[in-house]
């Protein structure tokens, strides 16, 4: 409805006004009443005043004085002296009910952290995560005496559809990695070992490299970045998603009842798979060694065979199972660890797959370097 005084700026340019006056209500005229005060608004400087005089308004609606506080508080963020004047009793109770007779501060500019501040916070977040790695494993060795004393409680049920899953599905990417890998390598000392006249000893390369490290380890990293991160982001959501603490309620622990099955899974199904892998890279490099070297599939496999012992199987097997667990319980831990949302989910997925790398090269490392010193 029009005012029947119209929306005007006073002539005063040192304390700029603007004179409302009738019954304002949000209806047809709002749009025009807008556009007319941000028109005054944007021609207001920083240090001066803008004020509303509202001495000849006779009534106004809750939405149109919504709009006059939003329209105060923009111009006192930006520095400009702005209040409602002049206003009757009536009028000054619903100025007051939508704040705006509160004081609207500029915005302060956040200030850059200091490198001690962000020092002390990752220090925190690195002791934070550390108790949740010490809170996992607490409950994840209750969980195993649990089960060792009352196996009927254990999830055995989950594993062969785990084992199908981290094992049956990825054995086609796991083969074709190590394929090339053993294709790789083969092309890489082919041309070394022909100039020494040592070119059989291919075989001896090819082979004991994929059983005693390539094979297990290539292995080790598909099944991270494949089934790991899909741990990290199935537990991940059901804590987000509140199902956690929904088994819990109904007294299933979740380290029981979700962590103990995945970790079985994979320590069974990452031997097997390592066998593929192991079998696939010699192939791998048979390939090669027919094409580059005139050497016989058969001659191959016979220096395969003499080559790699049974203990360079064993120790690649043994060296495989504790990359399951190490991915299993990594994953698991990143999981349920999770907080804050699909942001969180992504985060704890990212950070699973990280450390799981890193977990899998110091294991490695570790386990080279032990059976070194005893000779194995």
């Amino acid at each position: 409805m029009a005012s029947p005084e119209p929306v005007r700026v006073a002539p005063d340019l040192e304390h700029e006004a603007v004179r409302l006056s009738g019954e304002l209500f949000f209806d047809d005229s709002a749009a025009a009443l807008w556009a007319e005060l941000s028109r005054c608004a944007a021609t207001a400087e920083t240090g001066h005043s803008l004020n509303f005089d509202m001495s000849q308004v006779a009534r106004v609606d809750g939405s149109v004085m919504a709009m006059l506080a939003h329209l105060r508080a923009g111009l006192q963020q930006r520095g400009v002296k702005s209040e409602f004047l002049g206003a009757a009793p009536e009028i000054q109770e619903i100025i007051h009910l939508y704040r705006g007779d509160v004081k609207v501060g500029r915005p302060k500019r956040r200030k850059a952290r200091g490198t001690l501040d962000q020092i002390g916070e990752a220090t925190m977040d690195v002791f934070g995560e550390l108790k949740q790695v010490l809170s996992f494993a607490g409950q994840l060795a209750i969980s195993v005496v649990d089960v060792i004393r009352k196996p009927r409680t254990a999830n055995i049920s989950d594993i062969m559809p785990l084992m199908e899953r981290t094992g049956a599905n990825a054995l086609p990417i796991v083969a074709l990695i190590n394929f090339l890998v053993g294709l790789v390598m083969a092309f890489q000392s082919s041309e070394q070992l022909k100039r020494f006249g040592a070119s059989i000893f291919l075989a001896d390369l090819i082979g004991i490299s994929m059983a005693r490290e390539l094979g297990p380890l290539m292995t080790a990293i598909v099944v991270c970045g494949r089934s790991g991160a899909a741990f990290a982001a199935e537990l991940g959501t059901m804590k987000v998603n509140e199902e956690i603490d929904a088994l819990r309620t109904m007294g299933f622990g979740p380290t029981r009842f979700l962590v103990l099955p995945r970790v079985l899974a994979l320590m069974m199904v990452m031997p097997l798979l390592t066998l593929v892998a192991d079998l696939v890279g010699v192939v791998g490099g048979m390939i090669v060694a027919g094409a580059s070297l005139d050497i016989s599939a058969s001659s191959y496999f016979h220096e395969v065979q003499r080559a790699v012992k049974l203990w360079d199987m064993t120790s690649g097997l043994l060296k495989s199972m504790l990359f399951g667990l190490a991915i299993g319980l990594v994953s698991c831990q990143q999981g349920l660890a999770t907080s804050g949302g699909a942001e969180g989910v992504g985060r704890r997925t990212t950070s699973a797959v990280v450390t799981t790398l890193f977990a899998l090269i110091l294991i490695d490392a570790a386990y080279v370097l032990f059976f070194r010193a005893f000779g194995l």
